[in-house]
């Protein structure tokens, strides 16, 4: 008799997975392997072994990610400078490939031949683990019991579920269901669905205070700013306020300074890349710090032709990021430029939190491009730039302003300004 075949699952232990678990393992007749991936979402994981193992499978694997989350993902995200649609700084997008590249790893090492997920057929998730898993594994089998109509019929809510599990001695503790949905990482925590689908309502309303987790409410932060140094290398963040700390060290402390002034709340509407517009409310206290500070420094230190080339490619390596594209050959090829345009992106960077606010108040580097004789209003005493050749600089770029003028006319400038 052939040996069932084996699913590596992501589990987390709660209502949904473990009905999927139970599911998947009646329909597939095989043998499940659950994986739960700690990056920071600080879950209760205590008891998750007996809960798996009760629920049917036959392994589970509770991996601690948050340095690699923070050293390999994060911060070479940091590096590109990426926000999608100029606000989300991408917290969810950019863990999807860390947790399906374990998944992939998992599979390997057990013998399997599928993996399975709990992502919904309308959400980006199941095209990040996905396009992932076709990257580092085409050869293996994906299970998305979401866009299983059978597995809808057969639980269309969430009565269905808790009745499923009550039948099949599962032991879950199905509380009443949140207004929302949320999902906490190292980087962020983001919220969505229920009562934040009505793009009118404000997230950030009093009545709404108890929904946020890492940040306090800017009314409600201290009255008194406070001054963060935050010291990098090469384009990485490599101390803050002095202390030398790991990129997860980084991470961890800008989160609590960053929280505790409310720095980094964010409500938008984005475009999802399976074509609908969605709501989503995020908290990235820390990254909000890092991305400015980054900016800083690269300011002071990147030439002027390397960081233009640098930012046109940033929209499309944030949408990269966003859609799932993370071990494509193109986000690799993106990558390297920016590792080389990080190269002299060294120096410490001061900046203020105050009341939901990041503020830059310093900056210095040993590769500062910045002269000050040079840029200074008063008299060169290095002589490095003569006034006088701003003449031709000028005629030379308006030669063709001129010759378009002669040949086409004035140009409107009522009809421009429409």
């Amino acid at each position: 008799m052939s040996k069932p075949k084996k699913i590596v699952l992501a589990y987390s232990g709660g209502l949904d997975t473990s009905v999927l678990l139970s599911w998947i393992k009646e329909k597939h007749q095989a043998e499940m392997i659950a994986f739960c991936a700690d990056i920071g979402q600080e879950e209760e994981l205590k008891g998750l072994k007996q809960k798996a193992f009760k629920t049917g499978a036959s392994k589970l694997y509770v991996d601690n990610l948050q340095a690699e989350f923070a050293r390999d993902f994060i911060f070479p995200m940091m590096q590109a400078g990426a926000i999608y649609e100029g606000q989300y700084y991408l917290g969810t997008s950019i863990a999807r490939p860390l947790i399906a590249k374990r998944m992939v790893e998992i599979a390997r090492r057990e013998g399997a031949t599928a993996i399975a997920h709990g992502a919904t057929g309308k959400g980006n998730d199941q095209v990040r683990f996905e396009l992932t898993c076709a990257a580092l594994a085409p050869d293996l089998e994906i299970i998305a019991p979401w866009r299983n109509e059978a597995f809808r019929n057969d639980f269309p809510g969430r009565a269905e579920m808790i009745a499923y599990c009550a039948e099949h001695k599962i032991p879950v503790q199905a509380s009443a269901k949140k207004p929302y949905s949320s999902d906490r990482n190292l980087l962020h925590i983001s919220y969505e669905a229920g009562i934040l689908e009505d793009p009118w309502m404000d997230a950030f309303a009093p009545a709404n205070k108890s929904m946020f987790k890492l940040s306090v409410s800017p009314e409600d932060a201290p009255n008194k700013p406070e001054y963060v140094e935050l010291e990098f290398r090469q384009g990485d963040c490599v101390a803050v306020n002095g202390k030398k700390l790991d990129p997860l060290g980084v991470m961890l402390t800008l989160n609590k300074l960053g929280g505790r002034h409310g720095v980094g709340r964010v409500d938008m509407v984005e475009n999802r890349f399976v074509g609908m517009k969605s709501r989503g409310v995020y908290e990235t206290p820390g990254g909000t710090i890092l991305h400015f500070a980054h900016r800083q420094i690269e300011s002071l230190t990147m030439d002027r032709e390397v960081m233009h080339l640098r930012d046109s490619l940033v929209p499309r390596y944030a949408t990269l990021v966003y859609n799932g594209f993370w071990y494509a050959p193109e986000r690799l090829a993106l990558q390297s430029l920016i590792t080389e345009s990080q190269r002299n992106v060294t120096g410490t960077v001061r900046v203020k939190l105050y009341k939901g606010a990041v503020y830059v108040a310093g900056r210095k580097s040993p590769r500062s491009l910045y002269n000050p004789h040079i840029a200074t209003m008063e008299a060169d005493p290095t002589k490095a730039y003569n006034q006088d050749d701003a003449t031709g600089f000028i005629r030379l770029n308006g030669l063709r302003l001129r010759v378009n003028s002669k040949v086409n006319g004035v140009a409107n400038l009522s009809k421009t300004a429409r």
